[in-house]
């Protein structure tokens, strides 16, 4: 056996083991982050609706729903989201609005969001938020367009 060979033989498992997770698996429909389950960061969804801000969330109120635990600021927000999670969750499973909107995905800040048409966005970061902001409803569109497509 020739040492290419033999290094391939040696090398190949280990090189496909370590990239298994990320080039096979799907992405979670809901972005919880690499070692979390937290939707939205921990962030309450029902706060930007309600208190126009981002309130982080308490491991007091959690609900498990679509694959990942939510978590509310307070009892009221954690009925609200129970009674209508659509309404409250973000848009493409809280991954980069504008980012999906390009064809991809990415985290996402939990401080650069916007509630357009009764719908919460969120973006990786302030300066992103930027970007989308110059061209909401045309992002929007595009976004809906790769939405679920870019999970794959």
């Amino acid at each position: 056996m020739s040492i290419r060979r033999l290094l391939i033989a040696l090398l190949l498992p280990a090189a496909l083991m370590f990239q298994a997770p990320a080039a096979f698996a799907a992405k979670d429909s809901v972005y919880t982050g690499t070692f979390s389950s937290l939707a939205v960061s921990g962030y309450d969804p029902v706060a930007y609706f309600t208190e126009g801000k981002p309130v982080e969330g308490s491991g007091d109120f959690e609900y498990e729903w679509n694959g990942a635990t939510w978590r509310f600021a307070n009892r009221g927000n954690l009925a609200a989201f129970k009674a209508k999670p659509e309404t409250y969750a973000p848009q493409y499973g809280g991954y980069c609005a504008w980012a999906v909107s390009q064809g991809y995905t990415a985290s996402t800040d939990p401080e650069a969001w916007s509630v357009v048409d009764g719908k919460l966005y969120l973006n990786y970061s302030k300066g992103i938020q930027t970007r989308w902001e110059k061209d909401i409803p045309g992002f929007i569109v595009k976004a809906d367009g790769n939405w679920p497509k870019v999970l794959q």
